[in-house]
């Protein structure tokens, strides 16, 4: 595997959190060469490192012109939601196995922390910090288990899961109803009951794809 160089490095990190600040914003297309400019690299790292957010997800690359925000789709949403379900819910099987142990309660400790500052966000109306902890809550989860492979997926998964809680988290009684589902399933996690927690966890990662297929349905009946 290539070594990703210094530069490649800090054009892809500076462009990667103008995507996720919202900076640079989906159905506009993008300069390399300006992009290139105004970073003060040159287009050879800068070319390398939009290859690597374009398989990251993050952005498209149109040939000769530029390059595009990824905007979500239902088959991205699907594909990205399939795989949390596999890593978070065989995350939630080995943590409920072990939540009687020091590594589990410390978890525990960490994900009822997790839980008030979502609420704290929530009761300060600030949907862009709930959405945060949110991600965080599901990131102990899956940091819990110290695989390697799995926090790769994750972080590659970003992107896409951001924009799914976005478009989810903007339908009506879906934020009390995220809140809702993480409550239930620490509940389930700290008795220990594995089976009970994999399947809210399962239903609470599938639900924005039904809320955006419902979505969807009531458009096109407009």
């Amino acid at each position: 595997m290539k070594t990703k160089s210094f530069l490649q490095m800090q054009a892809y990190d500076c462009i990667k959190n103008s995507i996720l600040n919202g900076e640079l914003e989906p159905g506009q297309l993008y300069s390399e060469t300006k992009l290139s400019a105004e970073i003060g690299i040159s287009r050879t790292p800068m070319r390398e490192a939009l290859q690597c957010l374009s398989q990251d997800g993050y952005i498209s690359i149109i040939p000769s012109k530029g390059f595009m925000i990824r905007q979500l789709n239902e088959k991205d949403m699907k594909a990205s939601i399939e795989v949390r379900c596999a890593i978070e819910g065989f995350c939630t099987t080995v943590i409920a196995s072990q939540i009687d142990t020091p590594a589990g309660k410390h978890l525990l400790s960490d994900l009822e922390r997790t839980l008030k500052d979502m609420d704290d966000a929530l009761s300060d109306n600030n949907l862009e910090q709930f959405i945060y902890y949110d991600h965080q809550f599901h990131l102990l989860l899956v940091n819990y288990l110290h695989n390697d492979e799995f926090n790769q997926i994750f972080q590659r998964l970003l992107y896409l899961i951001q924009l799914t809680s976005q478009d989810a988290l903007s339908t009506e009684g879906r934020v009390k109803g995220t809140v809702d589902e993480h409550l239930a399933y620490f509940d389930a996690l700290k008795s220990g009951d594995g089976q009970k927690a994999y399947g809210i966890m399962i239903h609470h990662l599938m639900m924005p794809l039904e809320v955006h297929k419902s979505t969807i349905e009531q458009k096109n009946k407009q």
